[in-house]
């Protein structure tokens, strides 16, 4: 894959692979004579040259381009990166960047910008030493943006553009999720962490089933349901059962249909859309560390598709499952971790054909929410998380 030098949307007809070398017949060093640029960097050893001398050019101030292109952490910076202030003492916020629009790449950003308040995939991802030799480009892909939107940006433009990771996902899936097409980020999400934890998992030296995915996401359910005989009649007239056991990264709930009312917006808890989780046919076996929740707010038919405007009452922080859902029953000496708190809301805005998609994401180390659609980036009240068509989210447990 290719590199394309770029500044924000404005991309620069220049490929890595067409200035191969620095010899007197390479591309770089006529290109240097014909445009008089000089300055030249190799992109795999990130060492600077100066053309046609030729001569490599040893200046710490070229260190920040060199961050820009390839942003590392230690892990000590990396367990730093949610106090108050970064490490120099300044009170830049990392991880509050904005993420180009490339045409109809919303869905991506909200996804992305959410699963970036996921501490442990986080410093997963920051650190490159974790999967280095991973051959797989939709890792890798993903690890640079993770570091990207990380770095220190303050002397350079607080954006990111996902360009690059877009077209990794474009050939990954197969073009279902492109530059220009509009999809579900929730199809989106489940298609990614699947994708992603199976790329972990093949290129991974230990034989493991288990990888940072699985680790952050996954949950258990068991599902019960009736046993028929050969009839199709339930044996004996008695209900017979059986129970099934399924791994789940993501709950999709469903809303209640909508009521046709003129006098009020319709709204409804969190709480009475998680009882459908009530132990008789669904039951919760094992909580994930973040729990993702899909609110199914469309429905598609032969015609179009429709929205659900209801709004979910949801609880920002203190989400205690156990009041409102069956639970597994805890063994002797362990603690059932059933509170979660919001790190990420995902919304929608518009009609289902035309609308947009934005996420709200909190900032850990001074319990402050901002409002990430796109380019703008803006710090919000907590209580303006509440107040939109909220479609995804993740809570982490307490």
């Amino acid at each position: 894959m290719r590199k394309l030098i770029s500044s924000s949307e404005t991309v620069f007809p220049y490929v890595a692979s067409i200035f191969h070398g620095r010899g007197l017949d390479s591309h770089a060093y006529k290109h240097s004579l014909d445009a008089d640029h000089r300055v030249y960097i190799n992109l795999g050893t990130e060492k600077i040259y100066c053309l046609p001398e030729n001569y490599e050019i040893n200046d710490p101030s070229l260190d920040d381009i060199r961050h820009v292109l390839n942003p590392r952490f230690s892990l000590d910076q990396v367990l730093q990166l949610d106090d108050r202030n970064m490490l120099d003492g300044s009170d830049y916020r990392r991880g509050i960047m904005g993420l180009n629009n490339l045409k109809g790449t919303d869905l991506v950003n909200v996804v992305i910008q959410s699963l970036m308040r996921v501490t442990p995939l986080r410093n997963f991802f920051l650190i490159h030493e974790n999967y280095k030799d991973c051959k797989s480009l939709l890792v890798q892909s993903f690890g640079e943006l993770t570091r990207k939107i990380w770095r220190n940006a303050r002397k350079f433009k607080g954006q990111v553009s996902p360009r690059e990771f877009m077209q990794v996902v474009t050939d990954a899936s197969n073009n279902r999720f492109c530059i220009g097409v509009q999809s579900d980020p929730a199809d989106f999400m489940s298609w990614f962490l699947k994708t992603l934890h199976t790329e972990l998992i093949s290129c991974s030296k230990a034989k493991t089933t288990s990888s940072i995915i699985h680790e952050c996401f996954q949950g258990e359910m068991a599902v019960v349901k009736d046993t028929h005989d050969r009839d199709g009649v339930k044996a004996n007239n008695m209900v017979n059962a059986e129970t099934s056991r399924m791994p789940f990264l993501m709950l999709g709930l469903d809303l209640p249909p909508l009521l046709l009312s003129k006098d009020a917006i319709p709204q409804v808890s969190l709480f009475n859309i998680l009882q459908k989780i009530d132990g008789m046919r669904y039951r919760v076996t094992r909580l994930p560390k973040y729990l993702i929740l899909h609110l199914r707010r469309f429905t598609k038919n032969d015609f179009f598709v429709e929205k659900n405007t209801t709004l979910v009452n949801f609880p920002v922080k203190n989400l205690h499952l156990k009041d409102h859902m069956m639970l597994p029953t805890p063994k002797e000496e362990e603690r059932l971790c059933s509170k979660y708190d919001l790190v990420a809301n995902v919304v929608h805005d518009g009609k289902p054909d035309d609308g947009t998609y934005k996420a709200f994401v909190r900032r850990k180390s001074e319990e402050s929410w901002y409002l990430m659609q796109d380019l703008h980036v803006a710090e919000t009240q907590p209580q303006m998380v509440a107040l939109s068509e909220t479609y995804l989210q993740i809570y982490e447990q307490q």
